[in-house]
């Protein structure tokens, strides 16, 4: 019995020998190992618990691209404007009637002072000779001609002169009335024509020094009856 224990309890004195070289052993070496994980980055080892937070922007959309748009200006509408307009009358008085008063000349006295001075005149025939012939401005060579019956030949020639320079016809009526508001003649009244507020007599009294008629004529009973039909338009 002796012999069998022997074994046995040498086998357990190796057990015990091994477990004291353990502690002898293993445990500084973990001592070591708690020591240098404590002293490594919080990145280097288990992580204990949640993350930190973790702060965060709002979300945004970039748009890349901006669509092209197109500005759309809104146009003021034109004022109205108040004409005269002549009831009853033919083409070339309107005609004459608009220019005037793109002229400037606004009164009704004044403007149908003027058209009472044409109508006697000329009945507003641009190519008429003195006599009542209807012809061109080159085969008018004696009296007057056109729309108030320049005859003097400074004025008769000027006419033609002035259709030269700027490109008309000296026969038309366009050129006519073109000429008639550059003359020196009508210059000299110009600025009493635009005043408004005075009498068809008052007006009459200009319009002699720019025509210099010979016979008084009908024209101041022409003037009253345009008056009475220049009627107020919108335009």
């Amino acid at each position: 019995m002796r012999k069998g224990c022997t074994p046995l309890l040498y086998g357990c004195r190796v057990q015990l020998i091994l477990v004291q070289n353990f502690f002898t052993v293993a445990l500084p070496l973990l001592a070591t190992v708690t020591t240098s994980t404590a002293s490594l980055p919080f990145s280097s080892y288990k992580l204990q618990g949640p993350p930190p937070p973790v702060e965060t922007k709002p979300f945004s959309i970039i748009k890349e691209f901006e669509p092209e748009t197109t500005a759309i200006r809104e146009v003021a509408p034109k004022p109205k404007e108040i004409r005269l307009i002549c009831k009853g009358c033919n083409e070339n008085e309107n005609a004459a009637l608009a220019f005037l008063q793109d002229e400037g000349i606004t009164d009704r006295n004044a403007l149908a002072t003027i058209m009472g001075n044409i109508k006697q005149e000329s009945n507003f025939h641009a190519n008429i000779c003195e006599g009542g012939s209807r012809i061109t401005y080159n085969a008018c060579r004696w009296g007057g001609y056109g729309l108030i019956q320049w005859t003097s030949a400074n004025r008769y020639h000027g006419l033609g002169e002035f259709a030269r320079k700027y490109g008309g016809n000296a026969s038309s009526l366009q050129t006519q009335l073109r000429y008639l508001t550059n003359e020196v003649q009508w210059q000299r009244i110009a600025d009493r024509m635009k005043t408004p507020g005075k009498s068809i007599n008052s007006y009459m009294n200009y319009a002699y020094s720019w025509i210099g008629w010979g016979i008084h004529g009908a024209r101041t009973s022409y003037a009253h009856d345009y008056a009475n039909r220049l009627i107020k338009v919108e335009v």
